[in-house]
């Protein structure tokens, strides 16, 4: 974006960045039945998550790896277990509009 016309409309330009890379992370089938699993879930592991997707664990993993990275997912640890859950559960609603 051109920075005399966001200055003029002053749009922040990096925050723009991180929501378009959100959207790029979500932009996966995978990701987003993960999203939906969450959202349902609220707060599931990987275990759960990589057995009723039926793919491999690690592939699992790395998508949700990815959804974490870019802040649409967090997780926390109980013992061995890792958790994860939805960072920002409106991310939810950018599925539903897609899918209505």
């Amino acid at each position: 974006m051109n920075t005399s016309i966001s200055k003029i409309m002053k749009i922040d330009v990096e925050e723009l960045q991180k929501r378009a890379d959100m959207l790029k992370a979500m932009a996966h089938p995978t990701r987003i039945a993960m999203i939906e699993m969450l959202y349902q879930g609220k707060e599931l592991t990987v275990t759960k998550i990589h057995n009723s997707l039926e793919i491999e664990q690690a592939v699992a993993s790395n998508h949700l790896g990815i959804l974490k990275s870019k802040d649409i997912v967090q997780c926390r640890r109980e013992g061995k277990m890792v958790y994860y859950s939805l960072k920002v559960e409106t991310v939810h609603n950018i599925i539903q509009c897609m899918l209505t």
